[in-house]
């Protein structure tokens, strides 16, 4: 296979396990073509994957590793990767940059602080359920997602971000059109800028008005002990990853571990009495159904060899993260197979090396307070619809479903 033979990914990621095979029978990394016609090269396996994650040839920076760079200004199409590699955060950044705004950023994130969330992740968990069983009283079919899954971490994030109501639902408008593939317009690239600059430009604005006990007054205030601090561009686009991140990935994770317990009843029961415990349930959600399943861009910092294919220098490479979870040579032949009592704790689906997500305490402590609660107030809860019913979000970057129908039962 050459280069000129690039696969083409579906935009809409309606079966990417199905599409990851495809890639994997093909070799260990395949040259693909992301939406707009943007080649990359997509690793098909676990191990692929994690040596190009931690191989310091490997950047996440395309102003200094991307040859197509200086080119994106003539490929209208191409504009919606800019919300993902066109910004400078941890997530574009590369060796002391990024160790830079890792450091400035990190502190706000850590495991003491994130316990101290624990009493209000149970109070919001407790007034949704509220509500859901009112919708879902007389039988009524409910989508677990928007009345659960959904507000859930955006209340969370809201409120440790102190977003103000009014900038609430544009905030998730902006998070779910950046997640958005399906459509690589520049029309639609052009309002992702826009909401980008007028949002989080509002956030940034209302909290040195009004600055409060929250995370977007710290990282405005933030300075390390030399006295840097992150500039105008790094906080707006920050925010937008922490933000984005920090309620998007877990509103995939809850949907999809329920989605995944009621299609195996046999292993919601013995979640249910004990003999597998929640934590493996959230561990093998996200090695199966990582809420992220291919993530954009890194770059070959020199000449790259995998097997016997050379990845030249200036390359893009995606971060297959589904590929990795659904490899049958690092999982075994049922590697994709959902099997809470699998303990196959290793996933990558938070990243590894110093890119490892920082919010991942987070999106644990919610889902493992918010999926015992469910499945313990409605022990009768079903799905509402047959498994080819539900439909993937329309993206070959966020792996979750768009509703997640139920009855609520007894």
């Amino acid at each position: 296979m050459t280069v000129t033979d690039r696969i083409a990914l579906d935009p809409f990621g309606a079966d990417i396990p199905a599409e990851t095979a495809r890639l994997r029978a093909l070799g260990p990394i395949v040259p693909v073509e992301l939406p707009g016609g943007i080649p990359a090269w997509a690793p098909t396996g676990y191990d692929t994957l994690k040596e190009l994650i931690l191989n310091p040839q490997v950047s996440r920076d395309p102003r200094l590793h991307w040859r197509l760079w200086p080119e994106i200004g003539d490929h209208p199409s191409w504009g919606w990767i800019l919300g993902w590699v066109g910004v400078v955060n941890m997530l574009s950044t590369y060796g002391p940059d990024h160790a830079r705004l890792r450091k400035l950023v990190a502190p706000s994130f850590t495991h003491r602080r994130t316990e101290t969330m624990r009493p209000r992740v149970e109070a919001i968990t407790a007034e949704l359920l509220d509500a859901l069983a009112a919708a879902g009283a007389d039988g009524q079919v409910v989508d677990v997602r928007q009345g659960f899954a959904h507000p859930l971490p955006m209340r969370m994030i809201c409120e440790l971000f102190g977003v103000p109501d009014a900038l609430q639902e544009d905030t998730g408008r902006l998070v779910a059109a950046i997640m958005d593939t399906s459509d690589p317009s520049p029309e639609h690239a052009a309002f992702v800028q826009e909401q980008i600059g007028t949002v989080l430009g509002a956030l940034i604005a209302h909290k040195r008005e009004h600055p409060g006990d929250d995370m977007t007054t710290e990282l405005i205030r933030v300075r390390d002990e030399d006295g840097d601090r992150l500039d105008d561009e790094e906080l707006l686009y920050t925010l937008l990853l922490v933000i984005g991140a920090g309620f998007e990935t877990t509103v995939n994770l809850i949907g999809n571990a329920v989605v995944a317990l009621l299609r195996n009843p046999e292993q919601l029961a013995a979640v249910r009495s004990g003999k597998i415990g929640w934590e493996a349930v959230v561990e093998e959600t996200l090695r199966v159904h990582p809420s992220l399943a291919s993530l954009p861009l890194r770059f070959a910092v020199s000449d790259l060899t995998v097997g016997d294919v050379t990845i030249p220098a200036g390359d893009a490479i995606i971060t297959t993260y589904a590929a990795a979870g659904l490899d049958p040579a690092h999982y075994g032949p049922d590697a994709d197979v959902f099997d809470a009592a699998r303990g196959a704790d290793d996933h990558l689906a938070f990243g590894i090396g110093v890119h490892r997500c920082i919010g991942a305490p987070l999106a644990r402590l919610e889902a493992l307070t918010a999926l015992p609660a469910l499945f313990d107030r409605f022990p009768d809860l079903r799905l509402a619809v047959g498994d080819g019913e539900l439909r993937q979000v329309p993206s070959f970057i966020a792996f979750g479903w768009q509703e997640v129908p139920v009855r609520l039962g007894g």
